[in-house]
């Protein structure tokens, strides 16, 4: 029999896939950090702070494209603005609505409405 007792094995595997998962996030940004410009890398966290699970898509097609040898050289802004309008078009094909932001202005209070 083990000399562990079975109620201190939950805790070692809660640990160890702890370590695992931080060991994945570390090795996935190194990869992002040699295949992003730092432009391109500063667009990418911005769009991780609106929608973290656009950007874990991207950076997923990223890692892909990187381990396939897909990606020439280091990814720029623009090219990453080009994968963003891919999975923009490619989604909306899908019958995903595209997200838009509407402004609706109230109507009646006018600064020159207070004018003295």
């Amino acid at each position: 029999m083990d000399s562990v007792p079975a109620d201190t094995q939950l805790p070692r595997q809660n640990n160890d896939e702890e370590n695992k998962r931080a060991q994945e996030e570390q090795m996935r940004r190194d990869v992002m950090a040699t295949v992003l410009d730092t432009a391109a890398r500063e667009r990418l966290s911005r769009i991780a702070l609106v929608s973290p699970e656009r950007a874990k898509q991207i950076e997923g097609i990223l890692l892909r494209m990187a381990q396939s040898g897909q990606l020439r050289g280091r990814v720029t802004e623009e090219q990453l603005i080009g994968f963003l309008d891919q999975m923009e078009d490619s989604g909306s094909k899908g019958g995903a609505k595209k997200s838009t932001i509407v402004y609706h202005r109230r109507k009646g209070l006018d600064d020159d409405d207070f004018d003295i």
